[in-house]
């Protein structure tokens, strides 16, 4: 997409939030007023008219279904044309119509009434002052182009059209803007409405069932058809519907409930074999659940006393305690330890980098802090290289090992001074497939130009499914490195399973088991996460998963043995539900865990 083509900044003018409520009215009432047109036919009304009549009503009436929705009135009449109800003519005439004049409406109502309606609080939410300023710079500097565009890119017109309104611009420059652009798209899509209704209804289905079921059911198929159409029409849309298709066929993207049936099926049958549905629980006796789901990750890092200085500096912030109090817990702990930004910011349970944030600035900090309405985990920024250690030491041996160590990569690009950031991503074979994580970490950065040669980074955080690059890190492994960690892990009584992250900022003295920086330690379920490492295959990461749970219920079983109680069943059951009820999580957490105000110093 080139950068004349991208949506504007004008789009935060009718929040997605607006459009995705109104959307299931929008395609009931569109439905409705389609059912209407094919009732009337049906029920002969048109038969006791003139035709002129018959075709003035039929006119008015899709004009006016245009008001609901415009592309799914011009698809309607489109299907009407294919089943022989009216002239290609009359559709593509009358539904021109209606976009023209509803196209007018939009730019008149931002004209007379968009800078009063901004006083309101309710449309303050979706519409501040500064999108509009965003929004003027870019429809003075694009002009018409700007209509033309947002014409053929779905979901950019109502807040497009309103914007030029409220902007006061040009209304005889911007109407032959709306005039030209509808023209185009208008025929064309009645034409295509027109060609996959005739496939729709030439099948069983049309020939099976009365006009009515027969209309709105090619009205589907078009709906589906057309959008499909329009959407590959795009450069930048057939590279995300191919990067869409790379993702499902290879495996390291697919979402967990495709990757994860294998490995549950082989959890059941270890769970047989060691009499036990959560003996695995038992790995970790010193973490709740042994680190399943839900275990507090400042209270795991309270307890790697035995190496203080290899912890990141850590606070606590609790949920409960005021607004007012929560900004100065932060702050002071900022202060107290001579820290500079940025820091990190993260809930004291997730998963998979939920919710982890880099903050800049004190201002930055004071909104985030605010925007958490959990316990919060604040922590010193540790730069450099990211690794996750897998470590396992068994019950009743003096030493453990290093299983797996993964080497975490974040992605960056480089600037050419004429690409946004969204064309470099989308250029780029692996970037386009994490494309989504990317837009959403960047924010409405993806619209910018990066500077020839310009180095930006994509994602900062460490994890997988938010677009770093995971590698088999097993070249730093050392001898020093793997006692580094039993010597970190000897004074946490009561774990012997699990991952660290960590940060390095240089990798010789991390091979010689010092100068890195635990940022976090996860229990039971951290994965063994080299097995992301893109020249992997299914099979063997498989096998390296199906490894690694039978080491956590051997690991659970001996501990078992040795007098440790797993968890039960159902105590496993409510963990994992107060993990996905927010509500409910802060009781269960209140409950179970001593979570004292305490920081692990450096």
């Amino acid at each position: 997409m080139s950068a004349d083509m991208q949506v504007p900044p004008a789009t935060p003018l009718l929040s997605g939030r607006l459009v995705g409520w109104t959307g299931a009215a929008v395609l009931f009432a569109t439905t409705a007023a389609l059912f209407t047109v094919a009732m009337t036919w049906e029920m002969g009304l048109y038969g006791a008219t003139s035709r002129f009549q018959a075709d003035a009503a039929l006119f008015v009436q899709l004009a006016a279904a245009t008001f609901v929705s415009e592309d799914l009135a011009c698809i309607g009449a489109g299907v009407l044309v294919a089943h022989g109800r009216t002239s290609y003519a009359l559709a593509a005439s009358a539904c021109f119509a209606g976009i023209f004049l509803g196209d007018l409406a939009l730019f008149a109502a931002g004209r007379l009434f968009g800078r009063r309606l901004l006083r309101f609080p309710l449309v303050r939410r979706f519409v501040s002052e500064r999108d509009v300023e965003r929004s003027s710079a870019w429809l003075e500097t694009r002009g018409a182009g700007v209509i033309l565009a947002s014409r053929f890119l779905p979901g950019t017109r109502l807040p497009t059209y309103v914007a030029a309104g409220i902007l006061g611009t040009s209304a005889w420059r911007f109407t032959g803007a709306f005039a030209l652009a509808s023209a185009v798209w208008t025929p064309i899509l009645v034409a295509l409405a027109a060609w996959f209704g005739a496939e729709a209804l030439s099948s069983a289905l049309a020939a099976a069932t009365g006009t009515t079921v027969a209309v709105l059911s090619a009205g589907l198929c078009a709906l589906v058809g057309v959008r499909a159409v329009m959407s590959l029409a795009r450069p930048t849309s057939r590279r995300l519907v191919a990067a869409r298709f790379r993702r499902l066929v290879r495996w390291e993207f697919w979402p967990p409930w495709m990757f994860y049936p294998p490995v549950a099926a082989y959890i059941v049958w270890l769970a047989v074999r060691f009499r036990g549905v959560t003996v695995f629980t038992a790995a970790n006796p010193a973490i709740p659940d042994g680190g399943f789901v839900g275990e507090s990750k400042f209270g795991i890092l309270s307890n790697l006393s035995a190496a203080p200085d290899c912890v990141a500096r850590t606070a606590i912030i609790q949920g409960s305690l005021s607004d007012d109090d929560r900004i100065e817990t932060a702050r002071s702990f900022v202060a107290s330890h001579g820290l500079s930004f940025p820091v990190v910011v993260k809930p004291d349970v997730g998963q998979r980098g939920e919710g982890v944030e880099i903050v800049r600035s004190d201002a930055q900090l004071a909104a985030t802090i605010l925007a958490r309405s959990g316990d919060t985990v604040l922590q010193a920024y540790a730069p450099g290289h990211e690794f996750g250690i897998f470590w396992v030491r068994r019950p009743g041996e003096s030493r453990g090992w290093i299983a797996s160590i993964t080497e975490k990569r974040f992605p960056t690009a480089t600037g050419d001074g004429r690409s946004t950031l969204g064309e470099l991503i989308d250029a780029d074979d692996r970037a386009v497939l994490m494309r989504t994580a990317y837009a959403s970490a960047l924010g409405d950065r993806i619209a910018s130009v990066p500077s020839d040669g310009e180095v930006v980074p994509l994602v900062e955080v460490g994890s997988h499914c938010r677009g770093a690059l995971f590698l088999d890190g097993s070249w730093v492994w050392t001898e020093a490195l793997e006692r580094a960690f039993d010597r970190v892990a000897s004074g946490f009584d009561g774990f012997h399973f699990g991952r660290y992250d960590v940060r390095v900022e240089s990798i010789e003295a991390f091979r010689q088991g010092f100068g890195f920086t635990i940022v976090e330690l996860n229990g039971v379920t951290a994965e063994a996460a080299h097995i992301y490492e893109p020249r992997t295959r299914l099979v063997d990461a498989y096998r390296t998963v199906f490894g690694q749970w039978r080491t956590a219920f051997e690991v659970g079983a001996a501990n078992r043995a040795r007098g440790a109680r797993p968890t039960s069943a159902m105590a496993l059951a409510r963990s994992a539900f107060g993990f996905l009820v927010p509500g409910f999580r802060r009781r269960l957490r209140t409950k179970r865990f001593d979570i004292r105000r305490l920081e692990c110093s450096e």
